[in-house]
């Protein structure tokens, strides 16, 4: 027996027992292994319904160009099918992503547009506005969007799902995995959900997405959205293949805890896998511990291959560098303001608060800089340098509202982003960065507290 092409071999992935990570934990936990898709990754199931469904659509025709933002997963599996199939390909990813990414999808003769993460997704540099443009500009393309491609959810559905079942002979309780399109964890759900509708499904989330807060208020909250270096899981979207309804809910995971996971997935059962496996089987972990009994059977997926993680993860100096090791030698942010002993109040103003009113502010309490709200939101910022040369330039702007002059928002963090990174997003423009502690409760981190920790 052969196949006629590489895209015949996509699917029927294994479920494999995690033994030695489980420790402690009642049930059995399994894992979806999808690196053993010819792409090293579940993208590929939904890459090829998407462009298949397009070509029944006559929206993708012959030698036409697939242009698409991507992480990477999705694009090796698009450029799987455009080789099967005789199309070109243009991918657009964010400069978070790893080399390795971005070389296998060159070699796979695809070409690759890098584009900047801390923009926001309208913004005309983001990956994807990007790839709308191109999309616009280049007759005869295919923009497949997979966030907002329904194809991408019902892959799962016809395929990941029915496997999972049968696998498992039924008895499936538990489903977990990480969202970030939405298209596993939703098509999955969707069609276990048909067959049992007490299967439980539990959503992996990061800190700096919008996804957990959504699901349990109904609110999108752009302050829940801050810069994260987990690839794969998260968005500061709301993705059409996200189908809240599906996910009973969801365990946000750290950096840290993911990339900490993944190395310890391959040393410890062998399954050497992406980061976003090692957040996924963490999160479901948390959930499993509290939550599984005996006789229950929880699945989780693991989407992607090591190989697209050798210069971060998968190396120790990276993972040095970023204090994702068990070494107490790395401050963070929850370090910083815990040694300001309470000291690291946080003053703001009113958006609708005269400009006079809130240099008096800065200079009673001996501050430099302050947020500026409108109720319970953080929308923008002052600074006193900026201020002073607005006010030497026109001395009539002290009698203006604070929200007439104000800068863009201080950015939020993660409380267990290091050193490095803090100091990374802190430039000319933006002096001062914003924390939540685990009370809810916002902090402020300045240049100067940086300094102090470092000489700590």
């Amino acid at each position: 027996m052969w196949y006629n092409s590489i895209i015949e071999t996509i699917g029927d992935t294994p479920l494999i027992k995690l033994n030695n990570v489980t420790q402690g934990i009642k049930g059995t936990v399994l894992a979806k292994v999808e690196y053993f898709n010819p792409g090293n990754s579940m993208k590929d199931r939904m890459a090829l319904k998407m462009i298949e469904d397009a070509e029944k659509e006559g929206v993708l025709k012959p030698g036409g160009t697939i242009i698409e933002g991507t992480s990477g997963n999705t694009g090796m599996g698009l450029a799987l099918g455009a080789i099967a199939k005789g199309y070109k390909c243009i991918f657009t990813l964010a400069d978070k992503q790893s080399q390795e990414k971005i070389n296998i999808l060159r070699a796979m003769g695809a070409e690759v547009i890098v584009c900047p993460t801390n923009v926001s997704p309208e913004d005309p540099r983001s990956y994807y506005s990007v790839a709308k443009k191109l999309n616009n500009d280049i007759p005869n393309s295919f923009y497949p969007n997979q966030y907002d491609n329904l194809s991408n959810g019902k892959a799962h559905y016809e395929t990941t799902g029915p496997e999972i079942w049968e696998q498992t002979e039924g008895k499936i309780t538990h489903w977990a995995a990480g969202v970030g399109t939405g298209g596993s964890m939703c098509g999955v759900s969707k069609y276990l959900k048909e067959q049992n509708s007490d299967i439980v499904s539990v959503g992996i989330d990061t800190y700096g997405s919008v996804f957990k807060k959504y699901k349990e208020t109904g609110v999108f909250d752009e302050t829940e959205v801050y810069p994260y270096l987990t690839e794969g899981i998260g968005e500061d979207i709301l993705p059409k293949n996200v189908d809240f309804d599906v996910i009973d809910t969801f365990v946000k995971v750290t950096d840290k805890d993911g990339a900490i996971m993944t190395r310890r997935l391959a040393k410890e059962e062998g399954l050497f896998v992406g980061w976003s496996c090692g957040s996924a089987v963490h999160g479901a972990l948390e959930y499993a511990r509290e939550n599984l009994k005996e006789d229950d059977i929880m699945v989780v997926i693991l989407p992607d291959h090591g190989t697209r993680y050798l210069n971060k993860i998968y190396n120790d100096d990276w993972m040095k560098d970023h204090g994702f090791t068990d070494s107490k030698s790395f401050h963070t942010a929850k370090d910083i303001i815990t040694s300001k002993n309470g000291k690291s109040q946080l003053y703001t103003i009113s958006k609708d608060m005269k400009v006079g009113e809130a240099i008096n502010i800065l200079n009673r309490e001996g501050i430099s800089q302050m947020p500026v709200v409108d109720g319970d939101n953080f929308i923008g910022s002052i600074n006193d340098q900026k201020l002073l040369h607005q006010l030497i330039e026109n001395p009539e702007l002290r009698d203006k509202s604070v929200g007439e002059i104000m800068d863009q928002p201080m950015t939020f963090v993660a409380l267990d982003n290091t050193i490095d990174v803090l100091s990374s997003l802190i430039d000319k423009e933006r002096k001062a960065l914003l924390v939540r502690d685990e009370m809810n409760r916002v902090h402020i981190i300045t240049q100067h507290d940086l300094l102090v920790s470092m000489m700590n």
